[in-house]
């Protein structure tokens, strides 16, 4: 069993209010969910409104398979009109 663990921090520079954040997060994390079938959550910079970091699971077999999906997520994270990505790690487990 292998657990592919990604944890990227993104800038929301448009946002203004924490409600704002929350639109982007919440669009964000059910785009990831639903095209990519991994687990998502908001784990840090919760109070911070130009800030998000996120935590992204995956759980298989394959250790390659899990490697290329989440180097697809940072790759569609690059490119997120609204959100820039500051860092990114991945781990396998």
């Amino acid at each position: 069993m292998v657990v592919g663990v990604l944890r990227v921090r993104l800038g929301i520079f448009e946002a203004m209010t924490l409600k704002d954040k929350r639109r982007v997060t919440r669009s964000l994390r059910d785009k990831l969910r639903n095209r990519h079938n991994v687990s998502v959550a908001e784990v840090d910079d919760l109070d911070h409104r130009q800030a998000a970091t996120f935590g992204v699971a995956m759980v298989s077999n394959d250790a390659v398979f899990v490697q290329s999906a989440l180097d697809k997520i940072v790759d569609e994270l690059r490119t997120w009109p609204h959100a820039t990505l500051l860092e990114h790690d991945i781990e396998l487990v």
